[in-house]
């Protein structure tokens, strides 16, 4: 059994068979297809014996090894390899069959490759993971055949392996490439002329042509007799927390990615941003209850903390708890910070139900509601409505859309900072919006 596991029947070998039967059930008609027919068999015959000699017999074979990251990045083409060896003396013709995770749905999964006689080569492939957790790799399976391409065998490595798909760590790394080029104003990102002083003393010091007059310490200088003025310093280390909603409401998909992922990734981004400008980061997320907070703090392990913990973080379908997450931030967060609240309201009344809850934070934080605009609603509104049907469908996306800017001006009503983006845009949105805060002293 174990000559004949490997021993796969090629489709070339049932075309030449149809091709005789036709040739058969012409000869009716034309007699001398008949005897073309007869040899036709014995040829292809002929041609199966010596495939299967020249496939199965000898040490000859085929070494494959699949080369895996160590983890994926969500939501970004992640590379595959495979490394194959030929050790026929004649050219080979592979067809490989990776068992790549479940997660993909990839059931008609197929590589072609032709590698000449002694040689390595190297295939790539791309996967686009949609979702945070742990994908399993099966087995390796390639099936070796000739020229005459009427059987193959199959040589299967059993290299299974589990590789963690982690959020996406290679955005991270593009902004932070962008931000080491100055290239970040390319995306977006924009640098907002500093306002004002902070209120971080360093010292008093004499006054010296161009300094600002504000700043004049009348004290010290009655008692120096010289005009002394205070020198600020720019303020740092302050708290930033992000805090992620992973109720019902973040389910919805955008792009392949739930909107849950699109603020996850977009909080790692901003952790680090925050991080480099020397504020503390920190995250938490909720919806019955909350959990997996990471302290804001600025140490070198913290994008390592805040990275596990957002790897961590799953949906569960419940209506989200404002309530308690009030109440966690006003016993744990005791310093002024600022937050950047994602989560989605799809209407008015949705706002209404947890309003009260952050206007209480707002008191003594500074809170920004990051909700997401429907790109679906969105490309409707815009299209040209020929029927009756889609006039209703248009005016209705039309008031959903319009309820979105109604909640934005609802929360300036009360001193509540927000950002209406598209999940697409949402890292560079939020990016700017925190260095807009930061810029203006806001905080």
């Amino acid at each position: 059994m174990k000559i004949f596991k490997p021993f796969y029947i090629q489709p070339r070998f049932f075309y030449s068979g149809l091709f005789i039967i036709a040739l058969f059930v012409f000869s009716y008609f034309v007699p001398i297809l008949f005897g073309i027919a007869q040899l036709s068999i014995l040829v292809v015959l002929l041609l199966l014996f010596l495939d299967v000699l020249i496939v199965f017999l000898g040490n000859n074979k085929i070494i494959g090894h699949r080369i895996l990251p160590d983890k994926f990045s969500n939501g970004d083409n992640n590379e595959i390899e495979i490394n194959i060896l030929n050790t026929y003396p004649f050219e080979t013709y592979l067809t490989i069959i990776d068992e790549v995770p479940i997660q993909f749905q990839v059931r008609d999964f197929e590589l072609k490759l032709k590698v000449r006689p002694k040689k390595e080569n190297r295939i790539r492939y791309i996967l686009k993971p949609t979702e945070r957790g742990e994908y399993h790799f099966g087995n390796l399976n390639i099936y070796a055949s000739t020229k005459i391409g009427l059987v193959a065998k199959r040589f299967r490595f059993e290299n299974e392996a589990m590789v963690p798909t982690y959020p996406s760590f290679k955005q991270l790394r593009k902004f932070e490439l962008l931000n080491i080029n100055h290239s970040l104003q390319e995306y977006g990102i924009k640098k907002t002329r500093r306002i004002g002083h902070t209120i971080e003393f360093e010292q008093i010091k004499d006054y010296v042509l161009g300094d600002d007059l504000r700043t004049i310490n009348w004290k010290a200088t009655a008692k120096k007799n010289s005009l002394m003025v205070n020198q600020f310093q720019d303020e740092k280390s302050q708290p930033i927390y992000s805090i992620i909603d992973k109720g019902r409401v973040m389910k919805m998909p955008f792009d392949g990615l739930s909107l849950l992922d699109h603020a996850i990734n977009a909080t790692l981004v901003l952790s680090s941003i925050a991080l480099k400008k020397h504020d503390k980061a920190g995250m938490l997320s909720f919806s019955k209850k909350v959990e997996n907070m990471v302290v804001a703090q600025r140490r070198s392990s913290q994008m390592r903390l805040i990275l596990e913990a957002l790897y961590n973080v799953k949906t569960d379908y419940y209506e989200s708890d404002f309530s308690r997450l009030y109440a966690h931030i006003k016993r744990n967060i005791t310093q002024r910070s600022l937050i950047l609240l994602y989560t989605n309201f799809e209407t008015l009344d949705s706002l209404n139900r947890q309003l009260a809850y952050l206007k209480a934070i707002a008191k003594n934080h500074l809170i920004v509601v990051i909700f997401f605009k429907n790109t679906k609603l969105n490309s409707l509104v815009e299209e040209k409505a020929d029927t009756i049907q889609q006039v209703y469908d248009k005016v209705i996306a039309e008031k959903f859309a319009f309820e979105k800017r109604l909640i934005v001006q609802e929360l300036r009503k009360y001193g509540i900072y927000s950002i209406l983006t598209t999940p697409k845009n949402l890292t560079i949105d939020t990016i700017n919006k925190y260095l807009e805060i930061k810029s203006r002293g806001l905080l």
